[in-house]
């Protein structure tokens, strides 16, 4: 068996263990769950009535940037994961065990996209049922989903480099809130980035998360030519700055986070 494919059989081994993990603490699902639902209620119902948006209703307009936040935040699972699995001494026993040294990564990144797809499903009904749809064809609206579930696989990567540095869960969620919450509210996530002053609207415009934002909002009908039209190359083409974001952050993240884990096992 080759390299890779040993290292993908062995990831897919750690993916089950972290899932069934789960099915054993549903609490730790539920909670996660909990969190977008009510920023959905939040926004929708009360920040909702005070934010106007040119010819879509806020509540489309929101579900977007609630779904992009639900991914952000569920890539973290890897990192608090892997800081988990140090502190406890798991990965110590991994080490013993004749298994590819990126299994545990390869896993943990693998069942982050589970979770995630689980939280865009609730998020969606969440969303039919405050007024949101779909009004392009299911093959878009799938690749909206596709494209959200692959941006949120590339985070996790980059949530795994802080979890392994850092090696404490407790440090670990306030370290990951700090790289989250900017990425999450200085983008168009809830308003647009029309309506954030000077240097925050140009933040905003080549944030990652707005390019995704901005994508699923297209892929999913919920724009209005009412709208501006975005000044930034990746408002303009939000599929493709995905994309590249995409790309960029999974080489960068990738092989740091493989070192990092090298290191940290090798303690």
């Amino acid at each position: 068996m080759s390299a890779i494919a040993l290292a993908f059989s062995d990831g897919m081994t750690i993916a089950r263990r972290n899932l069934i993990k789960i099915k054993r603490v549903p609490d730790l699902i539920v909670f996660t769950l909990l969190s977008p639902i009510m920023f959905v209620l939040l926004f929708a119902y009360v920040f909702g009535s005070s934010i106007s948006i040119p010819g879509v209703s806020y509540r489309e307009f929101l579900m977007a940037g609630i779904f992009v936040q639900t991914a952000v935040f569920g890539a973290t699972w890897t990192g608090l994961g892997l800081a988990e699995d140090i502190q406890k001494g798991i990965v110590d026993r991994f080490r013993s065990l004749p298994m590819a040294r990126s299994a545990v990564l390869v896993g943990r990144t693998t069942s982050d996209v589970v979770i995630n797809l689980i939280s865009l499903v609730v998020m969606s009904l969440t969303g039919l049922l405050v007024g949101w749809g779909v009004h392009t064809s299911l093959l878009e609206a799938l690749a909206g989903f596709a494209l959200l579930l692959l941006f949120a696989y590339a985070l996790s990567w980059m949530m795994a480099v802080i979890g392994l540095w850092i090696r404490s869960p407790e440090v670990f969620n306030n370290a990951s809130f700090m790289v989250i919450f900017p990425l999450t509210f200085v983008a168009n996530t809830f308003v647009p980035s029309n309506n954030l002053p000077g240097p925050l609207k140009v933040i905003a415009e080549w944030n990652p998360v707005s390019a995704i934002t901005q994508a699923a909002r297209n892929l999913f009908g919920n724009t209005h030519p009412a709208l501006p039209t975005p000044d930034a190359w990746p408002l303009r083409n939000p599929v493709l700055a995905t994309l590249g974001w995409t790309a960029i952050i999974l080489l960068i993240f990738v092989p740091f986070a493989i070192n990092r884990y090298r290191k940290a096992v090798s303690r």
